[in-house]
């Protein structure tokens, strides 16, 4: 059984052309560990298991085909995967591939807003999700980038029974999602959804960005960029810490977010 609740994030994994080169960038920008053969969310054998501080953090999986796009992929929870397909199909929603068993570890499926942008189910078998999160060198945050508010919130709100919180300062810009059951707010959100407009080129489809803790934002920015990677979004202050958007150097879009001083 997963320690998740439905709809909170419990694992990520990045789609890439080259996983061994993917070891090599993520080994030496967060100190990631690799366990080759043991992605949960995919069954191909060159699928790799990253850990930070001996505990599961992400996976580094091939591409299934050059037609997928190299990304960081962020995994919602759910105790009943074909359900919840059956509910994003009935507010709009599409499954990109259906929910199907991965071995023994759980239930994977990937499926799309009504703006396209694509996230993941899991619901757990033997693996529950990520053992390390909101430390450095593991995932923290994920938010959708959308266009029509009206058509996402919704869509998210009824699908996993969220409760939105629209940030005072920021009008309908950015919304905050906390579970179902829990008291919407800033300390109960899990993730959220932004517009695109102002952050984004006009060209860029609705999609989620996964966010990485880190100690240093600058210092990791620095040696994303000697690793072969493009800052997207130079490091910058924001009300949460200091962040940066980075593509590797396969082109996976990810941020990091340094936590303000205490």
């Amino acid at each position: 059984m997963s320690g998740f609740a439905e709809g909170v994030p419990c694992w990520v994994d990045a789609q890439l052309s080259d996983v061994a080169a993917g070891k090599r960038f993520y080994g030496e920008l967060f100190g990631w560990t690799f366990e080759d053969g043991a992605g949960p969310t995919s069954p191909d054998p060159r699928s790799t298991q990253a850990y930070s501080e001996g505990r599961a953090v992400a996976a580094l999986a091939p591409k299934l085909d050059g037609r997928m796009p190299t990304v960081w992929n962020v995994y919602f929870a759910t105790p009943d995967a074909y359900a919840l397909a059956r509910r994003i199909r009935a507010e709009g929603g599409r499954i990109v591939s259906d929910p199907a068993p991965v071995g023994t570890y759980g239930t994977v499926a990937l499926a799309a807003d009504p703006e396209g942008a694509v996230f993941g189910l899991w619901q757990a078998g033997t693996h529950p999700g990520f053992g390390r999160r909101g430390e450095p060198g593991s995932f923290c945050w994920t938010e959708v980038y959308s266009r029509d508010t009206a058509l996402v919130d919704p869509f998210y709100e009824t699908v996993f029974g969220y409760g939105g919180t629209d940030l005072a300062d920021a009008g309908d810009d950015f919304r905050t999602w906390s579970p179902a059951g829990s008291e919407p707010g800033p300390d109960t959100a899990i993730g959220g959804r932004s517009l695109v407009a102002g952050k984004f080129p006009a060209e860029m489809p609705a999609h989620f960005l996964v966010y990485f803790n880190v100690t240093d934002c600058d210092a990791v920015a620095e040696t994303a960029r000697r690793l072969g990677g493009r800052l997207r979004a130079e490091p910058f202050d924001i009300p949460y810490g200091r962040m940066a958007v980075i593509a590797d150097d396969q082109g996976a879009v990810f941020a990091v977010l340094q936590d303000p001083p205490a």
